[in-house]
């Protein structure tokens, strides 16, 4: 496995600078706000803080910020830039863009999904384009008919409808359950996305596994669980990937993830906040008006702290018992390749299929499959998993040469893989799902990944994996979830209108102590690259 190599001459860098001390001039305890943690979230908490006048330190357990949200040249001997861990943006709201005059941009895809199959003996597939009358053809060609693109439309137009109306709320207060169904004001679409199984509804509106499958997908994204599940999981995961900016696209960030958090860094630091890496929390100790975060390099008080770290960790520095660990559940694979594979299903070509996201063994049935087999404690016979490539839409995280020569990055993420299945024999297990997952790939190619990967300078094959084990060790994510806990519903419990709720309590980020905040996923309304989390705490923490 390659080892990490962070962009050079990028913001990231420049924090280095400070050496890990307090800045000249700000003795240690002199701040309005500390931020524990330098993820995205963090630094979107600190810029907004540092804008308001307060006096601000981030202080940043790894050697660099970003978090899980940075641009990494993973390859010896190749100029490309992959986001190594978070890979796409969806629900980065254009008011924190705005706000903090971030220099950062996003591309839509031209192409939604693609997923390839067998039917009758033959490769065949569903390409979902934004194009509908292209659409509408390749549904026909694979069902028989427009019956199924028809119930597409409709439920993607359900779809549409809630995100319209429930993405603005995610930067206001924190809505009660009662106000957001008012908001929503169509039963059906709650009935089937905050009160039934979303299987039900999948089910309803769909006759064809592989359209069902490929629906289901975004409810499973680092979450394990299956179309039926009576905790709802899956309809929760499921919401926050079709709610984002109110359509529910997923775009390319310019530059890779990187781009994003360097330009919430420089906005931060530019606004006065400093930020200190290489500088770990160990403690926190408050009295609820004011707190004491502990470091190697000294110890910080101040009147709020903003924790942009999981639930679990923040018991830890309160000396507090721990919640379990909230179980990640995905295969991280990045890739470079000389050049696209070619595909069975011919009808289709590579920079087409690749452009979206390229479902494999995504069928509704095989979903079902793998999830009762990891239940078990199994490796999936037949692991499923999505696929893009950040350089078709994105040519810039590649130099020039390697985009003159056709080279691209690719991006796997194996759903269905829980932590439990590597807590024996780690290193052997990851291997073997990566090989399995290979195999589930290739049965959809004309010719072996394997021949279309590149070779970096040391003579090894370009590409890296990562379990939820190696997220749990790299980034402090308890368990490798992604979303730092179990995501939740979007609004809260209860009839009153907040008048007597806490700043905190009213934007989500609350804690059991009045001055600690939650910054991170693990807030309400958390999950996903999003810095949502951030900007509430903020406005909590502002107003006091």
């Amino acid at each position: 496995m390659a080892t990490s190599r962070d962009t050079p001459g990028t913001i990231a860098d420049a924090a280095l600078q400070v050496g890990g001390r307090p800045p000249a001039g700000q003795a240690a305890g002199a701040y309005d706000a500390v931020i524990v943690g330098g993820g995205h979230n963090g630094l979107v908490a600190a810029a907004y803080l540092a804008r308001a006048g307060r006096s601000v330190i981030v202080l940043e357990r790894l050697g660099r910020t970003g978090g899980a949200a940075v641009s990494t040249r993973l390859f010896p001997g190749f100029d490309a830039r992959v986001s190594r861990y978070a890979y796409l943006v969806g629900l980065l709201p254009q008011k924190i863009v705005k706000d903090l005059g971030l220099r950062f941009t996003v591309r839509r895809r031209a192409v939604s999904s693609y997923s390839p199959t067998t039917r009758t003996g033959r490769p065949a597939g569903l390409l979902v384009e934004r194009d509908a009358s292209r659409t509408r053809a390749s549904f026909a060609r694979l069902t028989g008919s427009d019956k199924e693109f028809d119930s597409w439309q409709r439920f993607h137009g359900m779809t549409r409808h809630v995100a319209e109306r429930v993405f603005p709320t995610l930067t206001e207060p924190l809505p009660t359950r009662a106000e957001l169904r008012a908001r929503i004001d169509d039963r059906s679409a709650w009935e089937s996305l905050f009160e039934r199984p979303l299987g039900e509804a999948i089910e309803a509106a769909f006759d064809d596994d592989l359209v069902r499958g490929t629906m289901l997908t975004d409810a499973l994204v680092g979450t394990f669980t299956h179309a039926h599940d009576t905790t709802l999981r899956q309809n929760r995961c499921f919401l926050y990937h079709v709610i984002g900016g109110g359509t529910g696209d997923w775009n390319v960030p310019v530059g890779g993830m990187g781009a994003l958090t360097d330009a919430l860094a420089d906005a931060a630091r530019s606004a006065g906040a400093h930020i200190l890496t290489g500088c770990e929390a160990t403690h926190i100790a408050t009295d609820g008006r004011t707190a004491e975060v502990t470091t190697a390099q000294g110890t910080f008080a101040a009147r709020h702290v903003l924790v942009n770290a999981s639930p679990h960790e923040l018991a830890r520095l309160l000396g507090e018992q721990p919640p379990p660990p909230a179980e990640g559940s995905q295969l991280k694979v990045n890739m470079l390749l000389r050049r696209l594979p070619r595909l069975r299903d011919t009808a289709v070509e590579p920079h087409t299929a690749f452009a979206g996201t390229f479902h494999i063994s995504e069928g509704y049935e095989e979903l079902e499959t793998a999830y009762r087999q990891a239940s078990t404690g199994r490796i999936p016979s037949a692991p499923p998993s999505e696929i893009y490539c950040h350089s078709l839409t994105d040519p810039s995280v590649l130099g020039p040469a390697l985009a003159r020569e056709g080279y691209h990055t690719l991006t796997l993420f194996g759903l269905h893989t829980p932590a439990r299945l590597f807590t024996t024999d780690h290193g052997a297990t990851r291997e073997r799902l990566l090989r399995a997952t290979l195999e589930q790939l290739d049965s959809h190619l004309a010719e072996p990944l394997a021949d279309c990967l590149a070779v970096d300078s040391d003579g090894r094959p370009c590409i890296e994996a990562k379990s939820p084990l190696d997220l749990e060790r790299e980034l402090g994510l308890p368990g490798g979830n992604i979303f730092h806990s179990a995501l939740e519903f979007p609004y809260r419990d209860g009839t009153d209108n907040g008048d007597e709720l806490s700043a905190a309590a009213r934007w989500g980020v609350e804690t059991a102590h009045p001055n600690v905040l939650l910054c991170g996923s693990g807030a309400a309304r958390g999950g996903l690259v999003s810095g949502i989390p951030g900007h509430n705490a903020a406005m909590a923490a502002l107003s006091h």
